[in-house]
């Protein structure tokens, strides 16, 4: 799933290809401002994604979608989840469907937020300094963000009791500061063992001057090259 300009640029909507680049790329959507995608539903029947609503902001859509990898896929009509004068972004679905995570600054501040999907219901807010990015764990109930003022992740155990969310204090849960980004889908990513993190280091300013730009041509063809289709 890709957010691309292809048809109107600087209008970004959303498509989809295979990840092993065979078949051919399918558009979900068309919509006259810019998307972002952001998780898919465990069960695969929806996605979840940013657009941008200008008046209202930056709100949170969910697109229904029928078939699969083999039968093609086929997006329905995308309605909004979430609209607000405030910008709600990085909606992340739960291991189990029942939430949706998400960054809002309807505060002075940006935070992480939880609503059960598909609703209705409640809010709950999970971060209390600042946070983006929300990452949820699948081996333990414990959701992940960055806090945007000492660029670390962050961990909140949670508690699901009947249908309310209960967030703990969060917690440090790597004292490594990363790099941050503006990527859509976050800075870091968590690999399903949920004990390790994929991320871009923070470098210690006095040790490495960044002031070289490397470009890489021809990128697919190199990967292909690497690693055929088939190959593992």
């Amino acid at each position: 799933m890709f957010a691309s300009d292809r048809t109107k640029p600087g209008t970004f909507n959303l498509y989809w290809v295979n990840a092993d680049g065979t078949g051919e790329v399918t558009r979900l959507t068309d919509s006259p401002t810019s998307q972002i995608a952001g998780s898919w539903h465990p069960s695969g029947k929806f996605l979840a994604f940013q657009e941008d609503h200008g008046a209202t902001g930056l709100d949170l859509m969910v697109l229904p979608m029928e078939g699969d990898a083999k039968r093609g896929v086929t997006p329905g009509k995308p309605t909004v989840f979430l609209g607000m004068t405030a910008a709600q972004t990085n909606p992340m679905f739960s291991p189990d469907g029942r939430w949706i995570a998400y960054r809002s600054n309807e505060g002075d501040l940006d935070d992480i937020f939880v609503r059960p999907f598909p609703g209705p219901g409640g809010k709950w807010r999970v971060s209390t300094e600042r946070g983006t990015y929300p990452k949820w764990s699948t081996t333990a109930h414990e959701l992940l963000f960055l806090n945007n003022q000492n660029l670390k992740v962050m961990f909140s155990p949670y508690a699901e009791v009947g249908d309310s969310f209960r967030a703990d204090k969060p917690q440090i849960w790597s004292p490594t500061g990363i790099r941050s980004t503006r990527a859509g889908n976050g800075a870091y990513d968590l690999h399903p063992d949920g004990k390790r993190l994929a991320v871009a280091g923070a470098q210690d300013q006095g040790t490495a001057v960044q002031d070289k730009v490397v470009f890489v041509f021809n990128f697919a063809d190199y990967l292909r090259r690497i690693a055929p289709v088939g190959r593992k």
